[in-house]
């Protein structure tokens, strides 16, 4: 499926990591999310209820990353495309969940992992 919805940059405080420190005082995330979908309903009809809404997106984004707690940033990404998947309407999902402060002690720009889900792996759970 070619076509996708694309929401970039999405910020968000969050509490997830394994040290204490990161439980405790929190930090800045960043989502990116690609849908992969098929537009064919929605660009003939122009409705929003024929198509994925990226606010629901955005929803479901920042209520992981301000709701709840992950020691892995690894489960968060899951724990979002999961979710987006689960909305319906998506052949597959990918989410990027970048932690611009990583407690590395060395210079970097960034981190980040990357979970894919796609609506086979879905319906096999």
């Amino acid at each position: 499926m070619a076509d996708r919805i694309e929401l970039m940059g999405l910020k968000a405080f969050g509490y997830h990591g394994v040290h204490d420190f990161e439980k405790d005082e929190g930090q800045n995330f960043e989502v990116d999310i690609v849908v992969w979908t098929d537009f064919a309903t929605s660009a003939a009809s122009d409705d929003l209820s024929d198509t994925i809404s990226y606010v629901d997106l955005a929803d479901i984004a920042v209520a992981a990353v301000e709701q709840e707690r992950f020691d892995l940033i690894e489960t968060l990404a899951a724990t979002i495309a999961d979710r987006i998947i689960a909305l319906g309407g998506a052949h597959a999902a990918e989410v990027t969940v970048h932690k611009p402060q990583a407690p590395i002690p060395h210079h970097f720009s960034d981190v980040r992992v990357v979970a894919r889900r796609n609506l086979k792996q879905q319906r096999g759970r």
